[in-house]
C-alpha cells in the first residue's frame, strides 16, 4: 500500500469506462487529468471553495498540471483518485494526486497541480481566504 495515498483525507472512486481506452487498449493521459480535476473538485467542496466562490469571485484556477505514468490502466476497473495539498503559500498552493487501481491493487499513477487563487472580477491573482487557508492546514496538517 503506498502511504501518500492512504494520508490523502480526500479520495473518491470512479469506475473506469470503455470508452476512455484508446487505440493502444489502455486509458489515455488525457483521462487521468480529468480523475485529477475529479479529485480536485471534491477536495474544493470539503473545504467550502465553492460557497467562497459564489459570495465573493474569489477562487481557485489550475496554473499547471503534470501526471507521471507507473502503470496502464484497463477496462474493467475501478480507480481510487486522492488528493492533499503538501504546500501552501500566501495565494497559491501544490495539490498532489494519485490513482490507484482496483484490480492492480496499486499506484499507477502520480501527479500535481499548482492552484492559484484568482480575482475573477478583476482578473488578478489574490490571497487565500483565510477561512480555505485554515481549512487546508488543518486537513492536511500544514503550518
Amino acid at each position: 500500500m503506498d502511504k501518500r495515498f492512504e494520508d490523502c483525507k480526500v479520495s473518491i472512486t470512479i469506475p473506469v469506462a470503455w470508452g476512455e481506452m484508446d487505440a493502444y487498449q489502455h486509458v489515455n493521459n488525457v483521462v487521468y487529468f480529468r480523475y485529477f480535476e475529479s479529485a480536485r473538485l471534491a477536495y474544493f467542496e470539503k473545504i467550502g471553495v465553492n460557497k467562497i466562490k459564489e459570495e465573493s469571485n474569489i477562487g481557485p484556477i489550475l496554473a499547471s498540471t503534470q501526471c507521471r505514468f507507473k502503470s496502464p490502466l484497463l477496462y474493467p476497473d475501478t480507480i481510487h483518485a486522492a488528493t492533499c495539498i503538501t504546500e501552501i503559500e500566501e495565494d497559491r498552493f501544490t495539490m498532489k494526486y494519485f490513482i490507484k487501481s482496483e484490480q492492480q491493487g496499486r499506484v499507477v499513477a502520480e501527479g500535481e497541480g499548482l492552484i492559484v487563487f484568482y480575482d475573477y472580477e478583476n482578473s488578478c491573482k489574490h490571497v487565500i481566504p483565510k477561512a480555505i487557508r485554515e481549512y487546508i492546514q488543518s486537513l492536511d496538517n500544514l503550518s
